[in-house]
């Protein structure tokens, strides 16, 4: 086993918790910025609740609309994409480079505009700090886990290339 083969599975070991708390969280908690509460059982909108007050995150207290837009986007589009993800390394899937980089990439972009809100309110602790920005670490650990080939297989792609070079030729 070569040194990126550990490094790959060490991004998985810690995607693959993440992305099973994602497929929780974000229909059961976070879609409650953007689905009426009534929607939900008293325990988890008391939890929702409890959450915002306790660590005062007011995104979720109060969300703006560009806030309330990202977890529509969140729900629409980084569940499936996490409940892929969660396909993809259990079963060791081709494609799941693919959708973590197309996930790493969607959620490093919708924590760009929920960053400044954070870093310049006056209204933000530390606290909440905290909890929003290793979020922007896993989504570059998956962007990571997209972009670069784990496996050490250049040089069948390059043999591929090479073939394709020569038909070409002829």
């Amino acid at each position: 086993m070569g040194c990126f083969s550990c490094i790959q599975k060490l991004i998985d070991a810690v995607l693959f918790p993440y992305f099973l708390f994602m497929v929780v969280v974000i229909p059961l908690f976070d879609a409650q910025s953007c689905i009426p509460r009534s929607f939900y059982p008293d325990v988890l909108a008391d939890l929702h609740a409890s959450y915002s007050h306790d660590y005062g995150d007011f995104l979720v207290a109060e969300p703006p609309l560009f806030f309330v837009g990202l977890v529509w986007f969140e729900v629409a589009f980084h569940w499936p994409l996490c409940l892929a993800n969660l396909a993809g390394v259990l079963g060791s899937k081709s494609w799941f480079p693919t959708t973590c980089l197309v996930y790493g990439v969607s959620v490093v972009t919708s924590m760009a505009a929920i960053l400044p809100e954070l870093i310049w309110s006056p209204k933000t602790s530390d606290k909440i700090k905290m909890i929003y920005f290793p979020f922007l670490g896993v989504a570059v650990l998956a962007v990571v886990r997209g972009i670069f080939p784990w496996h050490g297989n250049s040089s069948s792609g390059s043999s591929t290339g090479h073939s394709l070079a020569k038909k070409k030729r002829t």
